[in-house]
């Protein structure tokens, strides 16, 4: 991104901005009412230059104390909002008395996502001013008058009846779907639940049958609580996993352990398959051939809800792990941890908080893909986002600077060497694209794919799978006809 071009979108945040003040509750400037309108054009839009050339990044010189964390994380510290273990029982005494707020599954995702630091500097369920700026801006102006990228809004919805229990009190406990306490949000801010606007900002439309809006806001109250959190507990859910689940912390420190000098991070929510392996390898080379000596992969599969139709977290990491067994990928230059965000498959928007919270995790190389984030329109047959604009919007975002972006080189399978290959558009009729539903529905229907498509130990994982559901299924039909 050229220099003029980072100036001109700083100086219109300022001016959408107006004059701030700092919120001493949450370090992050409040904007003032302006009291008259400042108009303004965009006479830069055109020189934007979508792709940064890998050739022309920065390569680091050597000591001989490798630290990984070549990035600063947003805000400069990682935020940390479990109570340590010493004070926990007087914690937990404490929002017991408190009046409670109940949350869903997917709240206690969010309460992981933001305790553990991935949302850094975010210390908790965003308050209007914060709310407003993650939804007009897609970034937050943090004490320092620096901006921080903050794509989607992290909010907790209320219905009326919470609101009229909570009445005057500073603080509220927060109890888990089993009623479980899970930590205190202190010095609240009630606000209006504005649904039709957050819908419309975040995804661009309004059509129903987005399957984040059907599941989380549709149903949620018509009010957004925000405050500073305290968790009493680290997040786990005893699902077998909780080994992947790799906080941002422990993720440097397993940088630093494997000195690596350059960490490059490549998200996904399907199985992998040979041809995003050979993205991987390939540009594991590619940083070797710039001058990095240790780059190391962050395979970082998405945790959190997703869509009823993908496959489920515990087969993708069943999955994953052979193909690491298979040594598609290099165990030892390979890290996979599970990211625990929920998932709004709200294309350009929402790949920037994918983006912002690997840096988070010290990652200073992001790989994009065709269409991240994205999904089919919910009532047309076409994509919902432009394919390309991802990328090109990962390329121009405030806040993300500091982040190498790597746009996803499209693999295929090349017919005539019979494996997967970066595509050729000169000889393309010899390649075949085969699509993740193309994929599940080889499985679904016990076809296997072609020879090289994906490593037989990770094809049999989700051929199992498949198997098991059109059984249970079958159990279920048997059950309705006999009852």
């Amino acid at each position: 991104m050229s220099l003029a071009v980072k100036l001109h979108i700083t100086n219109q945040l300022n001016l959408n901005l107006g004059q701030t003040s700092i919120n001493k509750k949450t370090k992050f400037y409040t904007p003032k009412i302006r009291t008259k309108p400042i108009y303004h054009s965009n006479p830069l839009i055109s020189t934007t230059s979508y792709n940064k050339p890998i050739t022309t990044m920065h390569v680091p010189s050597y000591s001989s104390s490798i630290k990984s964390s070549l990035i600063d994380p947003d805000g400069g510290a990682l935020v940390d909002l479990v109570v340590p273990e010493r004070e926990r029982a007087k914690k937990k005494l404490e929002a017991e008395a408190l009046p409670p707020v109940r949350l869903t599954k997917i709240d206690v995702e969010w309460v992981h996502v933001i305790s553990e630091g991935w949302a850094s500097p975010l210390r908790g369920f965003m308050r209007e001013s914060e709310y407003l700026q993650s939804l007009h801006f897609n970034c937050l102006r943090v004490e320092s008058g620096s901006l921080v990228n903050m794509s989607l809004p992290i909010v907790l919805a209320i219905d009326d009846d919470t609101k009229t229990r909570i009445g005057s009190s500073p603080n509220v406990g927060l109890v888990g779907p089993n009623g479980d306490l899970v930590g205190i949000l202190r010095s609240i801010e009630i606000y209006k639940h504005n649904k039709e606007e957050r819908i419309a900002r975040t995804w661009g439309t309004t059509t129903p049958g987005l399957p984040y809006v059907e599941e989380v806001i549709t149903p949620a109250g018509n009010w957004l609580v925000g405050g500073d959190l305290e968790v009493l507990n680290p997040i786990k859910y005893s699902d077998g996993l909780d080994h992947y689940r790799l906080s941002p912390q422990q993720l440097r420190k397993e940088f630093d352990r494997r000195q690596a000098d350059a960490v490059f991070a490549f998200q996904l929510r399907n199985p992998v398959h040979n041809g995003h392996a050979l993205l991987m390898n390939d540009t594991r080379k590619r940083l070797l051939e710039m001058g990095y000596k240790n780059p190391i992969l962050l395979l970082h599969p998405l945790g959190g809800f997703t869509k009823a139709d993908d496959v489920p977290l515990d087969v993708r990491m069943e999955q994953h792990s052979k193909v690491l067994e298979d040594g598609i990928l290099d165990p030892e230059t390979t890290i996979v941890a599970i990211f625990p965000s929920p998932m709004h498959y709200a294309g350009p928007t929402e790949v920037q908080w994918h983006a912002k919270a690997r840096i988070n995790a010290g990652a200073n190389f992001y790989i994009v893909g065709r269409d991240p984030a994205g999904m089919g329109h919910p009532t047309e047959k076409r994509d919902l986002y432009d394919p390309d604009h991802g990328k090109k919007v990962l390329s121009m975002a405030p806040g993300l600077e500091k982040l190498n972006i790597l746009p996803f080189r499209v693999a295929a399978y090349d017919t005539v060497e019979k494996k997967m290959a970066f595509f050729e558009p000169s000889r393309a009729k010899d390649f075949l694209f085969i699509s993740g539903t193309k994929m599940r529905t080889y499985a679904r229907t016990g076809e296997n794919p072609p020879d090289g498509f994906m490593c037989p130990a990770g094809w049999n994982v989700l051929v199992k799978y498949y198997e098991s559901l059109q059984a249970e299924e079958a159990l279920q039909q048997q059950a309705v006809l006999t009852s």
